[in-house]
């Protein structure tokens, strides 16, 4: 199975690191030009000089903006207005009590989490719909299933995303374009790292020994009893961004090493 991405253009959010990056990452070297996204420009600049240097053939860029607001959403789609691929990986997370999470933080983590997709989604959807061909990804959570105590805040959203992109994929039925989920697990991300910093610190503990012990006591269910890596996540979503994926549509696709209780 080759996965052939040439001639195509694909919009990542978030993705000057983490799994937003890899799945940048692994779109580019099966030959899309890929748009990079985040806040800064100088990270932004740094992702896509580390994307020349792996796919060089492409013409890869960055546009800087906060998706966090409706006028960073617009100022990406000016600067990049037709997509064939869309990837809403732009999240926020962090643990926090029920009763210490405001009103503040709520209505944040929605307009990150959930109306950064929304947005994008309206903006890029018509002309894919009307090329008869597209792909728009969400990266959602198994959190989203099993929505964690210490941060219901972000279980949430992540719920969100998985009703949007079902209601996006029936919206374009019969258009050619698909609309998918992935819910990936514990990832050794760089912000799941920085996470984790104080407990390495405490116990002089490599990071990778500290995530698997946080995933054998706090994510008891995982099968795979470890943590992913980004490139493992990165490879389903390459993959449903694929016209080999033409037959997918409307699902939450699990890479979560088998936390999440469900049969399906």
């Amino acid at each position: 199975m080759r996965i052939d991405l040439s001639g195509k253009t694909a919009v990542v959010t978030g993705s000057t690191e983490g799994i937003g990056f890899a799945i940048a990452k692994g779109l580019a070297e099966a030959g899309a030009a890929v748009i990079v996204n985040g806040r800064k420009s100088a990270t932004v600049e740094a992702a896509v000089e580390r994307l020349r240097q792996i796919a060089p053939a492409q013409k890869h860029r960055g546009v800087a903006s906060d998706l966090g607001v409706a006028s960073g959403c617009a100022a990406l789609v000016a600067a990049a207005p037709a997509a064939d691929i869309l990837v809403n990986n732009l999240g926020m997370y962090g643990p926090k009590d029920f009763f210490d999470t405001s009103d503040e933080d709520w209505e944040r983590y929605f307009a990150v989490n959930v109306m950064s997709g929304v947005r994008l989604s309206r903006s890029y959807l018509p002309q894919m719909r009307e090329n008869g061909w597209g792909r728009v990804l969400f990266v959602s959570s198994e959190s989203g299933l099993n929505i964690p105590v210490e941060m219901i805040h972000y279980g949430v959203m992540k719920t969100a995303q998985l009703a949007l992109s079902r209601g996006l994929a029936k919206r374009m039925a019969g258009s050619g374009v698909t609309v998918n989920a992935i819910l990936p697990g514990p990832t050794l991300s760089e912000g799941v790292a920085e996470m984790l910093e104080a407990e390495r610190r405490k116990s002089g503990k490599p990071i990778e020994i500290v995530a698997t012990e946080f995933v054998t006591s706090q994510r008891p269910t995982s099968i795979i009893q470890r943590v992913a890596s980004v490139e493992e996540v990165a490879n389903l979503a390459v993959y449903l961004a694929s016209p080999l994926s033409s037959a997918t549509t409307g699902a939450g696709l699990r890479v979560d090493g088998g936390v999440a209780e469900s049969l399906i």
